[in-house]
């Protein structure tokens, strides 16, 4: 499991600093990225801006309770996964858990095991939400688990930048990602100059199929996803 978290992006959410802070640390070793928050309110900006792939929230929070965080993020994003935890056991909760196809209700105190088994659960759903698999072409497809490329049962090699950049644009592959987004991921630190991102999409171009990557000038570039009109 915590090879294939590496692929993800978790977004904690709990107003109790302690627990808030040994949850984090623990998941950083285990996961691609970990935000936090430490009420409904706050989580949702986050939300907004980084689109997590797995969200732990805890109930009874100041501002914004998790049940209706998870209802506002629900309305708008069906595919991130929801982990809800709580002191205490509620029967109105356990039914809006199902309601709001929450992936567990966690009951404290939230053990290491109980974690990894609402991790592993979620992992399982992620894996068949078909966004992650995207067809560049017929026969060329990328996967966003193993962020590898695949032509005709070939891996293409990428270099890291290639990783990122791909990843960016499969992650948001309904929109144009703008080039401050690429910036912000793959050059955060030394600022991302136009030979840069022209030399890494120039370099990607030759390796993915013809017209996948397009440009949209003063904007950014977004990803074509491929689909097969004679189905």
């Amino acid at each position: 499991m915590k090879e294939v978290l590496k692929n993800f992006t978790i977004l904690y959410v709990e107003d109790e600093e302690d627990v808030r802070r040994n949850a984090v640390e623990y998941l950083r070793r285990i996961a691609k990225e970990v935000l936090e928050a430490k009420d409904g309110k706050e989580a949702i900006a986050i939300w907004k801006e980084h689109k997590p792939d797995i969200i732990i929230t805890d109930i009874s929070m100041p501002h914004l309770n998790g049940i209706d965080m998870a209802r506002y993020i629900r309305a708008e994003d069906t595919s991130v996964q929801i982990i809800i935890a709580t002191a205490h056991t509620d029967t109105d909760y356990l039914m809006e858990a199902v309601e709001l196809q929450l992936v567990k209700y966690l009951v404290k105190p939230i053990t290491k095991e109980k974690l990894q088994a609402a991790l592993e659960q979620s992992i399982k759903l992620i894996e068949d939400k078909s966004k992650f698999s995207i067809a560049l072409s017929e026969d060329c497809h990328y996967n966003a688990y193993t962020q590898i490329i695949t032509c005709k049962d070939n891996d293409i090699k990428l270099t890291k930048n290639e990783r990122l950049f791909l990843d960016l644009l499969a992650h948001y592959h309904t929109r144009v990602v703008r080039y401050e987004e690429i910036e912000n991921s793959i050059w955060p630190y030394e600022g991302m100059s136009q030979d840069a991102i022209r030399s890494l999409v120039r370099g990607l171009r030759k390796k993915v199929p013809e017209g996948c990557i397009e440009n949209i000038s003063g904007i950014g570039y977004r990803m074509i996803v491929f689909t097969d009109f004679t189905s």
